[in-house]
């Protein structure tokens, strides 16, 4: 069976999924694989408010024994916000380009999977696509419950590939055989109020603070590693809220951000950051969204490197730079690497992909699969 990656991005990008996404877009794509052969386990995970939020695992079984490869990606979007020249949830052909929100991050990628699917036959083995709606979001109800459904299931795949738009500036010249981890901190400084004429009855924390987020900005975490850039630290947020112009604050806050290579852990930098904090009275609340992780260069990521090649001339860049994903969560089941679409336009208002990197794309991930499962 044939199908137009196209044609199959303008109707998942016509189904509003802004994050946490549930309903219609998942219906779409559930008509899409069920035709293909592929077993729909759909099911909602959490509360509001970072629920609640639709997943789904598909399936098409080989035959006993055969390798199963996975699919990865999500169907929420962010939100479009102001200034588009269209309407973000209805697609549109304008030139060589597809407009529309999830365009590229990453509904364009799901597209190309679905048609790339379509033309691995059955007996090649075990293939599965896991999707979340809640990647753009705290990612707590999405990813993490899949891979409990795909434990309890025993189905584990061999190999997996997250549709993350890596690519730069050509269609194919990146590939991410890892990320950062990311930690972020609130920091918080109390003190007494009292009023600025009269310090000695006060107990001014501004200071404090102050004086410990200049403690952090000096540390130097690491020098960076073969594969990973230096982790930094930054402060991200300052905050006091002190409307009265005589009067000293009880309490002064700040917010810190921490990406990280795989020389650091998140745990580890948390017990740094509270140590420092100590020394300046300080209290932390910590938020670990992920650990650093990588898919050392080998038969992996050779084989999507001769995929892109055979398709587009390119010889990929292996590369960790960027942001998280839900590939620091896949990566506890099988190995996982990214590829996808360029990444120029994402998150961006009128976000487009080139038609022909859709289709171009779809061939990438038919090699990919094939190659995957001969393995």
């Amino acid at each position: 069976m044939s199908l137009d990656p196209v044609i199959l991005a303008e109707q998942l990008i016509d189904c509003e999924s802004v994050t946490p996404a549930t309903g219609a877009v998942f219906d779409c794509l559930q008509g899409m694989l069920e035709p293909l052969g592929f077993a729909i386990h759909r099911f909602v995970a959490g509360e509001a408010p970072d629920g609640p939020v639709e997943n789904m695992f598909a399936i098409r079984r080989g035959p006993e024994g055969s390798r199963h490869f996975a699919f990865a990606g999500h169907l929420d979007v962010v939100p479009p916000g102001e200034g588009w020249t269209t309407g973000p949830f209805k697609a549109e052909r304008r030139g060589e380009l597809l407009y529309g929100r999830g365009a590229v991050d990453m509904k364009g990628s799901i597209a190309a999977m679905v048609a790339a699917a379509a033309e691995v036959p059955a007996e090649a083995g075990t293939l599965s696509f896991i999707i979340t709606g809640d990647e753009e979001g705290p990612a707590r109800y999405g990813t993490v419950p899949l891979i409990e459904l795909i434990r309890e299931m025993k189905t584990e795949p061999d190999l997996c590939l997250v549709g993350e738009p890596t690519s730069v500036h050509r269609l194919g010249d990146m590939v991410k055989i890892g990320r950062r981890g990311s930690v972020n901190m609130w920091i918080t400084c109390k003190g007494a109020q009292g009023h600025v004429a009269y310090p000695h009855l006060a107990d001014n924390p501004i200071p404090r603070l102050i004086a410990l987020l200049a403690d952090l900005d000096a540390l130097v975490l690491d020098e960076g590693t073969e594969w990973f850039q230096p982790s930094n630290l930054e402060i991200t947020d300052l905050e006091v809220g002190n409307k009265a112009t005589n009067v000293i604050p009880a309490e002064a806050r700040a917010r810190i951000s921490i990406r990280f290579n795989d020389r650091q852990t998140g745990a580890g930098l948390v017990a740094m950051v509270e140590d420092v904090a100590r020394r300046h009275k300080g209290e932390v609340r910590a938020v670990i969204s992920g650990e650093s992780f990588i898919t050392l260069p080998g038969d992996y990521s050779t084989l999507i490197a001769e995929a892109v090649k055979a398709e587009t001339g390119l010889d990929p860049e292996l590369s960790t730079s960027g942001g998280t994903s839900d590939a620091r969560f896949l990566r506890s089941l099988c190995p996982v690497v990214e590829f996808g679409l360029c990444n120029a336009t994402m998150h961006k208002k009128d976000e487009a992909v080139a038609l022909e990197d859709l289709s171009v794309l779809q061939r990438i991930y038919r090699r990919i699969t094939l190659s995957a499962l001969r393995a």
